[in-house]
């Protein structure tokens, strides 16, 4: 089991375990590329469903999870309150194009401590990693 830490450093650099949740694969792959060259530890998942089940199987695994919120399967909301159940210690953040006052207002009454609105610089995903 990798313990959950809230700082790694590798060759003098802050590094956290990052899993990006997204059903695009050209996004997973640009989160992945960016985020792997600052020396994160990346993880995708296609959709929430898949997301969840890993970290289901080692919630000390990721310092945070990043989704997408419209997902089919399971949502970004659906997956950050079943992070949530199973006590999740991460960070959990939201990208989304569009998300309304109510749904946002949801996302933070569970606990999801960011929501970033698509398109997201990369600068501002790499800021969001380190905040964990």
């Amino acid at each position: 089991m990798i313990p959950a830490a809230k700082e790694h450093v590798e060759a003098g650099r802050v590094t956290r375990r990052v899993l990006y949740v997204d059903d695009m694969r050209e996004l997973r792959d640009v989160a992945r590329i960016a985020l792997s060259r600052s020396g994160h530890k990346v993880d995708c998942a296609s959709n929430g469903a898949e997301a969840f089940e890993i970290v289901r199987a080692n919630p000390a695994a990721y310092d945070i999870v990043i989704s997408d919120h419209h997902m089919g399967e399971m949502n970004g909301l659906e997956l950050s309150m079943k992070l949530r159940e199973i006590k999740f210690p991460g960070m959990i953040a939201i990208v989304s194009s569009e998300i309304n006052l109510e749904v946002a207002e949801e996302y933070r009454r569970i606990g999801v401590e960011r929501i970033l609105y698509k398109p997201v610089e990369l600068s501002d995903l790499r800021a969001l990693v380190l905040e964990s």
